[in-house]
C-alpha cells in the first residue's frame, strides 16, 4: 500500500482531504502517546491514510519509518517498470537489518515471511528452468539461515544472493499477462491466491481494533485509497466487491453484529454475473478448490465465496429455531443473504446454487426441508427441556411441553412464516402439522387414561388446549389463493373435550355436595365478628366466595367449551350454597313485630281517684323464651355485621355473574379461533338459541338469589331499628316518655342514648349500608313516638298546652336525624314523620270536631267504605286521640258511646313494671368485647372444619 502511494503520481489517485484522526479509537490514543518521527516526504492525505492503516494493522511507528525509508530509496532507483511483490520484498531485504527490530525473534519472523513470499511468487512458476528454480531455492534457504545470512556473509555476498533472485524475478516480471487487460502483469494470474490473501488481510483493517463489530469512521476513505494497489494485486471492481463482501461476512460470523451482515449483502449484490469479456476471462482463471464427498470441485473466486456463504446459510437454516429463536431480526437478513448468494442444491455434485428469485419446485423443496428439520430439532429440545423441568417443578411434562411448543408456534407465526411464505406459501400448514403430530402422539395416551380431574389433568388440559388454538391459528394464517399446489393434509383437533367433558360434569356434581357441606359448617361456627377494621363483613362469607371462585376458576381454567349442562351444574352450586347461607341468616332473624308491645287498654281521662276504689294493675305479657334466646345472639353489633355481609353478598353476586359471563365469552372466542369450518346459518341459529338459554339460566339463578338477599337485607335492617327502639330503649321510650306529664318526661332525655347507639352502629356499618341502618332507627323512633301518642295507656293524657311541647319534641327528633345536613335527607325524614305530625294536628283540634270526625268515619265503616291500613281519619285513630285528650267533653263522649273505664282505675305501670334488664338476658347496649378479635381464630375453625369434611367425604 505504501509503495503504491509513493510510486504513483498524485494525479493518478486524487485524495479526499479529510481529518483521519477520527478513524479509529485506538488511533486517537496512539497519537497522544507517540513522539514525532522523521517521515519521508509524502502528501498529507497519503500520510494520513498510511498512518491510519498502520494503526489498524498494529504496526509500530519505528517499523513504519524503516519501511518507508527503504521504499523511498526503492522509488528513487525505479526505472519506470510497474511495482510488483517480488521487487518490494527484495528491496526491503536490502535495506532492513537485524538492528532495526527490538529483538531477534521479530526480525527472524519478518525475514522468514519475506523469504516465504518470494518462494510463493517465484519458485512455482512454469516459466522457470530447472536450474533457475534450484538457484532460487538455494538463495532462499541462505536467507532463512540466520547465522549464515546475518553473521557469516558479508554485505557484498548478501547483495549477490539478492541479485540472483532479482534476476529470476525480472525475467518473470517481463512476461506478459494472459488476459489482455490494461495494466495486467504476469503476477495477476501466477500468484492470484497470494494477491487475494494480501488484499483480504488489508481489508480487515477497516474494522475498529477496539470494537471489531464496527467499521472505522473513515472506512470509505481507506477503501478509496486501496484502489492504488489494485493494479499491483490484480484486483478489479467485481473482484473487490466479492472479496470485501466475504470479509464483511466473516466479520459478522465472528462478532454477530447484524449491521455487518447488511453491509456484506450490499457488497455481494454488486457482484455481477456478466461483465467485460477480458475481465470475465481473467476472473475465470482465478480458481478455488472446494472439497465435496469423494471429489474436488473447482470454482471461480466469486462462486467460491457465494458457495461458502451459501453453505453457512444452509447450515443455519437447517435449525433456524435454534440459531434465530432469540434473534429474529438476524433471520430476515440471513434469508436476504441466501436470496443473494443462492442455496446449495440437494445434489452435492452440482455447482449451480439454487436462486430464490422464482417459485420453483427446487426452492419449495429446499424451504420445506428447512421447516421440517428445524421443527424436528426444536421439538426434540422442547421435549428434553420439559422432561428435565418436570422433575424439578413437579409439573407434568406434557403441560410444560405444550407451553414450549406454543412458543415455537408463535415464533413461526410472527417471525419465520412471513419470510418463508414468499417461496413456500404452505409452510405454515407444514409447521402446524408437524407440531400437532409431535404433541398428539404424546397426548393421546394421556387422554385415554383420564378418569378424574386430577392435578395433572388440570395442568395438561389447559396447556394442550392453548397449544391447539395456537396451531390452528398457525395452520389458518395462509391465503388459499397463493398456494401454488394444494395441501392435502388437514389439521384434526385433539379429542380433549370428548375425554374431559364427562369428567368435568362428575367433578361439578361432587363439588356441589362438598361446597354445601362446607357452607353449613362455616355458618355454624360463624361468630359474626368482622374480618378486620376495614373488612366489616363475616369471615364465613369470604371463605364461601373463595371456594365458589376457585370452583369457577378451575372449571374455566381448563379452557374447554362449557355446554349448558356444565353451566347449569356450576350455577346450581352457586345458587344452593348462597341460598343455604341466606336462608340460615333469614331463619335466625326475629320478626320486628314480635318486639312491639301489646297495646294497653283504652281508657278515658279523669281528674282524680275515688278513695274507696281499688285500682287495677296493667299486665304486661312476658316475651317468648325462644324469641329472647334468639335476641341474645342478635345484638346490634352482630346485626350490623350481618347487614354488612348481606351487602357484600349483593356485590359479589354481580361480580361472579360478570366473571362467568366473561369466561364464557372468552371460551367461545377461543372455540371460534380453533374452528376450521365456516359457520353456516343453522349453526348461527343454534348458537343464538344456546345464548338465549344461557341468559335464561343466569336470570333464573341470580334473580332468585338477589330477591332472597334483598329480603334478608330488609328484614335485618328493620330488625336493627326495632331492636334499638322497641327493645333496648323500651323503658326510656315506650314507658317513660310523657308518662304522667309531658313537661316532666320530655324527649330530649332520650336523645343521648340514641346518639350513642348511632355512633356505634355507624362505626360498624359500611358506608353504603350506613344510611339504611340510620333510616331504620329513625323510622322505628317515629313509629314508637306515634305509639306513645295513640297507645300511651292510662298514664298519658295530653292537654292543649302540651301540644306545642310535643310538636317541639317531634321537631327535635327530626333535626336529630337530619344532623345539620350530614345525616338523612330532610325530605326523607319529613316523609317518615308525616304521620306523627298529622296526629299532633288532630290533638290541636277541639274535642267536638274530633267527635264529629269520628261519627263520620263510623258511618263510612257501616257503609262498607274502609281501608286495610289505618288512616288518620278512621275511627280507631280518632278514638285513641280522644282517649288521650285531657278534656272533659271527650271523656263524657267515650263513657256514653263506648263505656271506656276511667284512667284513674289503673296503677302507674312504672311502679311495678319489670325492668327490661330482667326480661332480656343480654342487650345490644352491652357492646361485644370480642369485636376486635382477629380473623385467625375463625380461620382456625375453618381449617378444622375443612379437615373434618375432607376426612369424611374424601374431598
Amino acid at each position: 500500500m505504501i509503495a503504491s502511494m509513493l510510486l504513483s503520481s498524485a494525479d493518478a489517485y486524487p485524495t479526499q482531504r479529510r481529518k483521519m484522526e477520527k478513524g479509529s479509537k485506538l488511533l486517537l490514543s496512539l497519537k497522544r502517546k507517540e513522539k514525532p518521527q522523521l517521515q519521508p516526504q509524502t502528501s498529507n492525505a497519503h500520510s494520513e491514510v498510511i498512518n491510519m492503516i498502520r494503526v489498524q494493522m498494529q504496526i509500530s511507528s519505528k517499523m513504519d519509518t524503516c519501511i518507508r525509508r527503504n521504499l523511498v530509496q526503492l522509488a528513487q532507483l525505479r526505472t519506470g517498470e510497474q511495482i510488483d511483490l517480488p521487487q518490494l520484498a527484495l528491496g526491503l531485504l536490502v535495506g532492513i537489518f537485524k538492528s532495526d527490530f527490538p529483538n531477534e525473534k521479530l526480525y527472524i519472523k519478518w525475514k522468514t515471511r519475506q523469504a516465504n513470499l518470494l518462494e510463493e511468487a517465484l519458485c512455482f512458476s512454469r516459466g522457470l528452468e530447472k536450474n533457475e528454480r534450484a538457484t532460487l531455492r538455494k538463495c532462499l534457504a541462505t536467507i532463512r539461515e540466520s547465522k549464515e545470512w546475518d553473521v557469516v556473509m558479508s554485505s557484498s555476498l548478501r547483495i549477490d544472493v539478492l541479485s540472483s533472485i532479482r534476476h529470476v524475478a525480472s525475467k518473470l516480471s517481463s512476461l506478459p499477462g494472459r488476459c489482455g487487460i490494461e495494466e495486467e502483469t504476469y503476477y495477476w494470474t501466477a500468484i492470484y491466491h497470494l494477491n487475494i490473501r494480501l488484499y483480504e488481510k488489508l481489508l480487515f483493517g477497516v474494522f475498529d481494533v477496539l470494537d471489531e463489530g464496527q467499521l472505522i469512521e473513515d472506512a470509505s476513505s481507506m477503501l478509496f485509497h486501496m484502489k492504488s494497489i489494485w493494479s499491483t494485486l490484480g484486483i478489479t471492481e467485481n473482484l473487490h466487491n466479492a472479496i470485501y463482501g466475504w470479509v464483511l461476512f466473516q466479520q459478522f460470523v465472528s462478532t454477530g453484529e447484524p449491521s455487518l451482515l447488511g453491509s456484506a449483502i450490499q457488497e455481494l449484490q454488486k457482484v455481477t454475473e456478466e461483465g467485460n469479456p477480458k475481465e470475465d476471462l481473467y476472473l475465470s482463471r482465478l480458481v478455488c478448490s472446494r472439497q465435496t464427498i469423494g471429489a474436488d470441485i473447482h470454482l471461480s473466486v466469486s462462486k467460491a465465496i457465494f458457495t461458502s456463504a451459501s453453505a453457512w446459510c444452509d447450515d443455519k437454516l437447517q435449525d433456524y429455531h435454534l440459531h434465530f429463536g432469540k434473534k429474529p431480526r438476524d433471520f430476515g437478513m440471513l434469508v436476504s443473504l441466501a436470496s443473494t448468494v443462492g442455496l446449495p442444491p440437494a445434489d452435492c455434485m452440482r455447482t449451480e446454487l439454487i436462486k430464490l428469485d422464482t417459485l420453483s419446485d427446487d426452492v419449495g423443496d429446499k424451504i420445506q426441508s428447512y421447516v421440517q428439520n428445524s421443527i424436528k430439532g426444536a421439538c426434540a429440545r422442547a421435549a428434553h427441556f420439559a422432561y428435565v423441568k418436570s422433575h424439578g417443578e413437579r409439573t407434568h411434562a406434557l403441560a410444560l411441553l405444550a407451553n414450549e411448543l406454543s412458543v415455537i408456534a408463535k415464533a413461526e407465526i410472527n417471525e419465520f412464516v412471513p419470510v418463508f411464505s414468499k417461496w413456500l406459501p404452505e409452510c405454515m400448514m407444514i409447521s402446524a402439522m408437524l407440531l400437532h403430530r409431535f404433541y398428539g402422539e404424546r397426548l393421546t395416551p394421556f387422554l385415554e387414561g383420564v378418569s378424574s380431574l386430577s392435578g395433572d389433568v388440570r395442568k395438561v388440559v389447559p396447556a394442550a388446549y392453548m397449544l391447539e388454538e395456537a396451531l390452528t391459528q398457525l395452520y389458518n394464517c395462509h391465503s388459499k389463493s397463493k398456494l401454488h399446489k394444494p395441501y392435502l393434509h388437514k389439521l384434526k383437533n385433539y379429542e380433549i373435550e370428548k375425554a374431559v367433558k364427562p369428567v368435568m360434569l362428575d367433578w361439578l356434581i361432587s363439588q356441589h355436595d362438598h361446597i354445601l357441606q362446607w357452607t353449613r359448617r362455616a355458618f355454624e361456627i360463624e361468630e359474626w365478628e368482622p374480618v378486620s377494621v376495614h373488612q366489616r363483613h363475616a369471615p364465613s362469607i369470604v371463605e364461601i366466595f373463595r371456594i365458589i371462585e376457585e370452583t369457577v376458576s378451575q372449571l374455566f381454567g381448563l379452557h374447554l367449551p362449557v355446554d349448558i349442562t356444565h353451566l347449569q351444574a356450576l350455577l346450581s352450586i352457586i345458587y344452593h350454597s348462597l341460598d343455604t347461607y341466606l336462608q340460615r341468616i333469614y331463619d335466625q332473624l326475629v320478626d320486628k313485630k314480635l318486639l312491639y308491645p301489646a297495646a294497653p287498654p283504652l281508657t278515658r281521662f279523669t281528674e282524680g281517684v275515688m278513695p274507696a276504689m281499688k285500682r287495677k294493675s296493667l299486665e304486661f305479657a312476658e316475651p317468648d323464651n325462644k324469641m329472647v334466646t334468639k335476641l341474645d345472639e342478635l345484638t346490634i353489633p352482630k346485626l350490623c355485621i350481618r347487614l354488612n355481609t348481606l351487602c357484600y353478598i349483593q356485590k359479589q353476586i354481580s361480580a361472579i355473574e360478570d366473571g362467568i359471563r366473561k369466561s364464557l365469552t372468552l371460551v367461545r372466542s377461543s372455540l371460534d379461533k380453533r374452528s376450521n369450518i365456516e359457520t353456516d346459518e343453522a349453526e348461527e341459529e343454534n348458537s343464538l338459541t344456546h345464548s338465549e338459554a344461557v341468559d335464561e339460566l343466569f336470570a333464573t339463578t341470580y334473580d332468585s338469589l338477589r330477591e332472597t338477599n334483598a329480603n334478608c337485607i330488609t328484614k335485618t335492617r328493620d330488625l336493627i331499628g326495632a331492636r334499638v327502639i322497641f327493645w333496648d330503649l323500651r323503658d326510656m321510650f315506650l314507658v317513660q316518655l310523657y308518662n304522667g306529664t309531658v313537661e316532666g318526661a320530655r324527649l330530649e332525655r332520650l336523645l343521648p342514648h340514641i346518639d350513642t347507639v348511632l355512633d356505634n352502629v355507624c362505626s360498624l356499618s359500611y358506608e353504603d349500608s350506613r344510611d339504611m341502618v340510620v333510616l331504620s332507627i329513625c323510622r322505628s323512633a317515629l313509629e314508637a313516638y306515634v305509639r306513645v301518642l295513640l297507645d300511651g295507656g292510662p298514664t298519658r293524657a295530653f292537654s292543649d298546652s302540651d301540644i306545642p311541647l310535643m310538636e317541639e319534641d317531634l321537631s327535635i327528633l327530626k333535626e336529630f336525624f337530619i344532623a345539620d345536613g350530614e345525616g338523612l335527607p330532610r325530605s326523607l325524614v319529613e316523609q317518615e314523620a308525616k304521620q306523627a305530625k298529622e296526629i299532633l294536628d288532630l290533638y290541636s283540634l277541639e274535642s267536638e270536631m274530633l267527635i264529629q270526625m269520628l261519627m263520620t268515619a263510623s258511618e263510612l265503616i257501616d257503609m262498607g267504605v274502609s281501608s286495610e291500613q289505618r288512616r288518620l281519619e278512621d275511627a280507631q285513630t280518632l278514638v285513641r286521640v280522644l282517649c288521650h285528650k285531657k278534656d272533659r267533653t271527650a271523656s263524657k263522649f267515650l263513657k256514653r258511646q263506648y263505656e271506656f273505664p276511667m284512667s284513674s282505675e289503673y296503677e302507674d305501670p312504672t311502679s311495678n313494671l319489670p325492668a327490661l334488664s330482667e326480661i332480656v338476658r343480654s342487650t345490644s347496649t352491652r357492646w361485644s368485647q370480642t369485636s376486635q378479635s382477629s380473623f385467625s381464630s375463625f380461620k382456625k375453625k375453618i381449617q378444622d372444619a375443612t379437615s373434618e369434611i375432607r376426612n369424611n367425604s374424601g374431598w
